[in-house]
């Protein structure tokens, strides 16, 4: 596999069927970052969130600046590969622009189930020439599926950074699933050097107000289970945690942009890690 190859890719045979009467997540956050890819039913979830957790937009905006910081970090640290799950729609920069600024040649494989995130995947197959991108419709509840599908672009014998950003929090336990034994299935086929890199909602902050918003997203129809730092520590196991180890976060290696707009852990209300295979 060559690093200067050009080139951007979809799949184009999956059957796009969106039902824009039912409230979404990924639409939802897309409403919390000021977007405009969303409609009523996920304008009103959100606004229900808000009624009770009034800083969801600040911790949407620091799930992202977690996302462009940790992402920037690997790059500059030499990672050129990343799988990218539970991408979201598309809101620039999107990972693969912070990757390519520090390392052209990097590749990028975004990977979602949401219908409309396929139909805005085009956004983040602007690859620059010296790199490559592709996005998959797949499931993170399905690693086979999403692992088979990024061997297609990405060198499985070279460190790849596994990006699972406030998505986890939407895989409640149960026998036959749940975060960490998803999360095991991914980390078994990433080779030493590779990356672990996870955002994800917590009640730890603020526990009264994260119970509210867990309500508020199964009446639209989407569990989410918040997790404490030692749940949300041990997706980690075996890993070699980098420096801050598990922070809020606004607190994960913070920079100029972040002390611009300070947010509070309790607002945040989310844990953000990085972690290497060695």
């Amino acid at each position: 596999m060559t690093g200067d190859t050009t080139r951007s890719d979809i799949e184009p045979t999956v059957e796009v069927n969106l039902d824009v009467h039912v409230a979404h997540s990924a639409r939802m956050y897309d409403f919390y970052l000021g977007g405009t890819t969303n409609f009523a039913p996920d304008r009103e979830a959100a606004a229900h969130a808000l009624a009770v957790f009034p800083w969801a937009r600040s911790a949407a905006r620091a799930n992202r600046a977690f996302m462009h910081r940790s992402t920037r970090a690997l790059a500059e640290a030499g990672i050129r590969q990343f799988l990218d799950i539970g991408t979201g729609i598309p809101t620039s920069p999107n990972l693969h622009e912070i990757a390519q600024r520090i390392a052209p040649q990097s590749r990028v494989v975004y990977a979602d189930n949401d219908p409309i995130v396929l139909t805005h995947a085009q956004h983040l197959l602007h690859s620059a020439p010296e790199g490559r991108t592709a996005y998959v419709h797949a499931d993170v509840r399905e690693p086979e599926s999403v692992l088979s599908a990024a061997r297609e672009l990405l060198d499985f014998s070279r460190p790849i950074a596994l990006s699972l950003n406030a998505i986890l929090h939407f895989v409640p336990d149960t026998a036959a699933t749940g975060a960490h034994r998803l999360v095991e299935a991914f980390k078994a086929e990433l080779p030493p050097g590779s990356a672990l890199v996870v955002s994800h909602a917590t009640q730890d902050f603020a526990p009264e107000d994260i119970a509210r918003v867990e309500q508020v997203y199964a009446n639209a129809g989407t569990p989410v289970q918040a997790r404490t730092r030692e749940e949300f520590a041990r997706l980690f196991s075996g890993w070699e945690l980098l420096d801050p180890g598990v922070a809020a976060t606004p607190r994960w290696r913070p920079d100029e942009t972040s002390a611009a707009e300070p947010v509070a852990d309790a607002e945040a209300a989310c844990y953000g890690a990085v972690a290497l295979r060695r």
